[in-house]
């Protein structure tokens, strides 16, 4: 039946019937997961050059905490402002805008560090400005394309990219600078980002409506399952609201614990694999992107989980956030625990691992948790916690410099992951009394034209989804 003219008040939410590879949303999340890889790639890869770089520009321990965190001084800048920007102008043309930008930037980096620390500090602060609108403006993008029971898979996919970057960047950067020179870590890295901002703008459309490749039956199967109407009525952001939601606390505090733990593993651990547990650069580089190799397998498993157990009607979505949040961090506080008094090297890699790999779980609890409890809003919500969740990436370089004076002494390396456990527990205690899996009354607009879902919970849409595929597989069977 040709649906293109039916008045969207009267959709039904059917299950689709084609292939998951000739989905436009899926074909979306490929290229949004290409996004993240340069997200953190082009930030990452600063990570393993600084061991190079300071040798030739003779950078102390305090002078390389400085130029890690300058990055981040520039990126806690734009989230906010990316959460708005990317409503008014829309998520995927700010995305393209900040991560292309970003990888222009960066092949200007080996001139400015030629030309003094403080010309790199500055462009690297630069380069955080310009990428700190990615977060924000992929959850705009995918409040507009992602149906609530598929959020943790397409939203976690996007995810796994930037561990998956982090991967790439820390595996493949010590053997550029070796077999090379630290230069080219830069240009790869900025050229292939420029081929990734090319495919993106030519191939990614704001929402359904306006995308030319979508077929009619995954466009209106979208549209009623995000309770859409045609609705021309504006609204303003409810910032008091939001300032005083508690729920929306707890995402800022986990946002904040995950990121430390990440931040520092991502800034810190190939030089403690150089310095403290001897390794040599190219070595030191792959063993530091072991830990988010397995955060990016785990988390592709994990999300399609999350949004499994909704499905099915197993846990509501406020106890899968919950569940799947607090399980992780609890266990990456053993973990970190365990990594402090161990002086095995072996037994430490195991633990940064899994530590990490677990870390999957809680991406699909606080990470999703802004398009659950305010769809409408979520960029700005995400504005807002990515800022809080950067300051670790600015204050973990600074206090590691600071608490490890001596880089091969293992005992002072000891608090930098007593200090990431302790943090982990506080995230883990706040989520657990503080979150929730609904949307909140402020964040529900009021429209033009009601739908037959305006008033379901999310947690209610599981069970259209499963009644209307029993009702086609009978269908089908009648036919036979």
């Amino acid at each position: 039946m040709d649906t293109k003219h039916e008045d969207l008040t009267e959709y039904k939410i059917v299950p689709e019937t084609r292939p998951i590879w000739k989905k436009r949303r899926y074909q979306n999340v490929v290229l949004a997961f290409w996004a993240f890889i340069m997200v953190h790639s082009l930030r990452t890869n600063l990570s393993v050059a600084i061991v190079s770089m300071s040798k030739e520009f003779g950078w102390d321990t305090q002078r390389q905490g400085v130029v890690l965190s300058s990055f981040f001084y520039g990126y806690i800048s734009t989230q906010l402002f990316g959460g708005w920007m990317a409503r008014k102008i829309g998520g995927h043309i700010l995305l393209g805008v900040g991560v292309g930008s970003t990888a222009v930037l960066t092949l200007f980096s080996p001139l400015a560090a030629r030309h003094s620390s403080g010309a790199f500090i500055a462009l690297r602060t630069i380069m955080g400005v310009v990428e700190g609108v990615a977060f924000p403006s992929i959850y705009e993008v995918w409040s507009k394309w992602a149906p609530p029971l598929e959020r943790s898979r397409m939203a976690g996919t996007s995810y796994a990219g930037t561990y998956v970057g982090s991967v790439i960047a820390l595996s493949t950067c010590g053997v550029i600078a070796e077999r090379m020179t630290w230069d080219w870590i830069f240009y790869i890295y900025g050229i292939v980002g420029i081929v990734w901002w090319i495919m993106w703008a030519s191939f990614v459309r704001g929402r359904p409506e306006t995308d030319p490749w979508i077929c009619d039956e995954e466009k209106n199967y979208i549209l009623a399952c995000l309770q859409r109407a045609e609705n021309k009525k504006a609204s303003s952001v409810p910032w008091l609201a939001i300032a005083t939601s508690v729920p929306f606390y707890a995402i800022i505090i986990s946002h904040f614990a995950e990121n430390w733990g990440l931040y520092t593993m991502l800034t810190q651990l190939p030089t403690y694999m150089n310095h403290s547990l001897n390794f040599d650069l190219s070595a030191s580089g792959f063993l530091s992107s072991v830990p988010y190799l397995s955060l990016g397998i785990v988390l592709f498993f994990v999300s399609y989980l999350a949004d499994w157990v909704q499905k099915r009607g197993f846990l509501t979505t406020g106890q899968t956030r919950k569940y799947f949040n607090c399980s992780a961090f609890l266990a990456q506080v053993l973990f970190m625990m365990l990594t402090a008094y161990q002086s095995d090297t072996t037994l430490i890699i195991v633990f940064l691992t899994f530590g990490a790999a677990i870390g999957s779980f809680a991406i699909c609890g606080y990470g999703v948790n802004h398009l659950d409890i305010a769809p409408n809003y979520a960029s700005i919500l995400m504005g807002i916690s990515n800022t809080i969740g950067s300051i670790p990436g600015i204050v973990s370089p600074i206090l590691t410099g600071s608490i490890v004076t001596e880089q091969s002494n293992s005992e002072q390396w000891k608090w930098i992951f007593i200090i990431a456990a302790i943090i982990y527990g506080t995230g883990a205690v706040t989520f657990w009394f503080m979150s929730s899996g609904q949307v909140q009354h402020w964040a529900v607009d009021k429209p033009d034209v009601e739908t037959p879902f305006q008033n379901k919970s999310i947690d209610s849409l599981h069970t259209d989804v499963t009644t209307d595929e029993k009702h086609h597989e009978i269908a089908a069977k009648e036919s036979r």
